[in-house]
């Protein structure tokens, strides 16, 4: 047997390349979960009523100490045993958002707690409201220094979606496996799925620095 068979490796490229529009689709909706959720918990958890801001304390801290692949898990075989039964994309996706909404919420934090005390009593001086001060002013200043560290979050998030097989989600590993339970070769199925991994890694982190680049020169010219 051939260790590389190239017109084997054109047949399975298409299959691969359906699964990793699969597998980015599932990467842009768990982010943009994660994104806007983390934002909402570390709001909560900073400025928000101990009712709130304690459970939601022990919340994230429980959430980023158990395992994705537990929460994937729990999302799509549990949830039936209480009625919510979702589709393997759908738990897919919340679990993903969920998990990492929670590291997300950290680095709003540090982002929030770097802004400057007077900004905050500049708020209050105009009386701005809750909403105004926090979508004017002080998030448009919390989300630039911290657009890096959100990005690897990001990229994390990508590598992590194979665990999405787990539940049968026909994404890039999933597919690589099934192409090579059916004709008993996986060197190449598995080897261009570490490809197509490396490739949309390296073009995501510099589109995350591009980005960083370009908020850097606003506030600058600010």
């Amino acid at each position: 047997m051939k260790f590389w068979d190239w017109p084997f490796t054109f047949e399975i490229l298409p299959m691969l390349a359906w699964a990793s529009l699969v597998t980015l689709e599932a990467t842009i909706l768990g982010f943009a979960i994660a994104a806007v959720l983390g934002l909402a918990f570390a709001i909560g958890r900073m400025f928000g009523p101990a009712w709130l801001s304690v459970p939601l304390a022990g919340f994230i801290e429980f959430i980023r100490s158990t395992p994705l692949l537990i929460q994937i898990f729990f999302l799509f075989f549990v949830f039936p045993e209480f009625g919510i039964s979702l589709p393997a994309m759908t738990a897919g996706v919340m679990a993903l958002g969920l998990h990492y909404a929670t590291y997300c919420s950290e680095v709003y934090r540090a982002g929030l707690a770097n802004i400057a005390r007077g900004q905050w009593e500049a708020c209050t001086a105009l009386n701005l409201t809750a909403f105004h001060t926090f979508r004017d002013v002080i998030i448009p200043q919390a989300i630039p220094p911290i657009v890096p560290a959100l990005g690897n979050y990001f990229v994390a998030l990508f590598k992590d979606t194979p665990l999405l097989s787990a539940i049968a989600v026909l994404e890039l590993m999933q597919t690589a496996k099934i192409i090579g339970s059916d004709n008993f070769r996986y060197t190449e199925p598995i080897t261009i799925v570490g490809l197509i991994f490396l490739i949309f890694s390296l073009a995501a982190a510099g589109l995350i620095r591009l980005v960083e680049m370009r908020l850097n020169r606003r506030i600058r010219r600010a």
